[in-house]
């Protein structure tokens, strides 16, 4: 059982050196995995709100703005990704539809 608690204390001696760069390696390894987690976040949403802002049912003058029905023409697809591109866009005077 000595023998064992020798060998321990020797390996424990032995690595000791080696410890405090490898945490400090290990700490910023995962600080900057974090960071690069926050900033490929940042970037697929920044993607994501320029994808939405392509929608242009807010400004067609087919736009009803209900909550029941907000496009009469293409009820199923209205201020949804699908209306990208939608054939049937007119564009209309929102401002002074208030």
């Amino acid at each position: 059982m000595a023998l064992f608690f020798f060998l321990l204390s020797g390996l424990i001696h032995a690595i000791q050196p080696f410890l405090t760069p490898l945490c400090f390696l290990l700490a910023w390894g995962i600080i900057l995995m974090g960071g690069w987690s926050i900033l490929a976040a940042l970037r697929d949403g920044v993607k994501q709100v320029r994808q939405l802002h392509q929608i242009p049912c807010a400004n067609c003058q087919f736009f009803t703005n209900s909550s029941y029905l907000k496009c009469p023409v293409h009820p199923s697809m209205a201020l949804s990704e699908e209306a990208i591109g939608c054939r049937d866009y007119e564009a209309g005077d929102r401002a002074g539809s208030h």
